[in-house]
């Protein structure tokens, strides 16, 4: 499959290296051709790994991802185009933090709307998935790093897509029985507020190799 991949930072260019290695060819996208870092990666992949703008990006793939910051998805989305992301699935895994200068994390959107639904409205011809946001980016790629079942969650309105992207996350080695649906695109209001504890944890454990795991009764 050829996908787009919005954001040359971690996030993109772990999940970048990861759909590579399955098979996919990938065109990471940034403000501009003379990216450093999308550059670099280019130069390092091989032929199916490519680089440009976020409208090159968004051209190239069946499939997009947004990887940049929730508080500038908009902005990039736009950017990329709407008739390029038209009737095509956009995986969003962005958090809208806003850092404080005394190190105090809030978001904005919260509560009462989220990053996820933002792009849906803006873009009401694409299929938005919400997904991988609650983790690390390792943790996205290679579950096995975290020990035991532990759970992923998906949020999205349209069920064919949630389903595509679903398939994409077991071909990273999530097993299905771990991969929750939690419902329309309204939920990744939750799926985004749980970052500001995830940050807390991060800061408890000191590192990032941990997940949420639920057990629930027969």
């Amino acid at each position: 499959m050829r996908i787009g991949i919005l954001g040359t930072g971690t996030v993109g260019q772990t999940l970048a290296g990861k759909l590579l290695s399955l098979g996919h060819e990938i065109t990471l996208g940034s403000r501009s051709t003379s990216s450093p870092a999308g550059l670099a990666w280019a130069q390092a992949t091989g032929p199916r790994g490519h680089s440009g703008t976020f409208a090159d990006a968004a051209e190239f793939g069946e499939l997009v991802i947004n990887a940049t910051p929730g508080t500038v998805a908009l902005e990039v989305l736009e950017a990329a185009g709407a008739q390029a992301l038209a009737d095509k699935v956009v995986v969003d895994v962005s958090n809208p933090l806003v850092f404080a200068a005394d190190g105090e994390v809030t978001l904005d959107p919260v509560n009462t709307d989220s990053v996820g639904e933002r792009i849906q409205r803006a873009f009401p011809r694409s299929r938005v998935v919400k997904t991988l946001n609650t983790l690390s980016a390792p943790v996205m790629v290679n579950p096995g790093r975290v020990p035991g079942r532990h759970n992923l969650f998906v949020a999205g309105d349209d069920p064919a897509a949630k389903r595509e992207v679903t398939a994409l996350l077991e071909s990273f080695g999530w097993p299905a029985a771990d991969i929750v649906d939690l419902g329309r695109i309204r939920a990744a209001r939750a799926m985004e507020m749980l970052m500001p504890f995830w940050l807390n944890l991060m800061r408890h454990y000191g590192h990032t190799d941990f997940n949420y795991s639920f057990q629930v009764a027969d």
